[in-house]
């Protein structure tokens, strides 16, 4: 839902195009170039093993690619780690994703269902990908369940369950952030100034939030993929 003034909606030959599809692009570009002052900075530190200790695009990024790490070899255990650079990229993406909603005259990408379903087919198709390629065919064996002769029933209720996951995953970030969305447009509008402050506070922490719930369930699905323990 739009609110009042959009940067997208005043500049010719954009306010024609779907304001998610390039505020998403645009988001895609600033993390690139926000990866590529970090990429940089590390590369020309006299010490790369040691934090700047000074807030920048480096620490950012070594923020994020810490936190991610950790979480995937406690969830996915030995090896967990290769998976990291798709995980690390999806929070970061979704992160901007989210945060630029904050910026007035920005709507947030991922308040647009077709944005949030587009992320949740890439986490489908990875988490599946990374199961088949660890497990080859035999990873069809879990949509036949335990029992042999309940194989049918089982295999339409697994079916089922996969492809529902992309789908919650699109609605629980995009309800979440339309609903922020509009509620902080809601009260910017009636209160100007001291209200909204708190509201953007708490925005901001759900954007962070989202971003880290859905690379977590990301991180789940990739866990049951490749384990061996069906």
């Amino acid at each position: 839902m739009e609110h009042g003034f959009s940067w997208i909606g005043a500049i010719p030959g954009l306010r024609d195009l779907p304001n998610h599809s390039v505020t998403a692009t645009l988001v895609a570009i600033l993390v690139l170039v926000v990866a590529w002052a970090a990429r940089h900075a590390l590369a020309t530190a006299e010490e790369p093993l040691v934090p700047d200790g000074r807030p920048s695009a480096r620490e950012l990024f070594e923020v994020i690619t810490a936190l991610v790490d950790d979480m995937a070899e406690g969830m996915i255990g030995h090896g967990g780690r290769q998976y990291v650079p798709l995980l690390a990229t999806m929070f970061t993406f979704i992160l901007f994703a989210n945060l630029i909603g904050l910026l007035p005259g920005f709507t947030p990408p991922t308040g647009n269902i077709g944005t949030t379903l587009g992320l949740g087919i890439v986490s489908f198709l990875a988490y599946n990908y990374y199961g088949f390629r660890e497990h080859g065919v035999s990873y069809l064996k879990q949509f036949a369940g335990p029992v042999i002769w309940l194989a049918p029933l089982m295999a339409v209720v697994e079916v089922l369950s996969h492809v529902f996951r992309p789908v919650s995953l699109a609605i629980r970030l995009f309800g979440n952030m339309f609903a922020d969305h509009l509620v902080l447009g809601i009260f910017t509008d009636l209160t100007k100034v001291v209200i909204p402050i708190a509201f953007y506070t708490l925005g901001a922490f759900v954007c962070v939030l989202q971003a880290f719930v859905f690379t977590v369930l990301s991180m789940v699905y990739i866990a049951l993929a490749v384990g061996h323990d069906h």
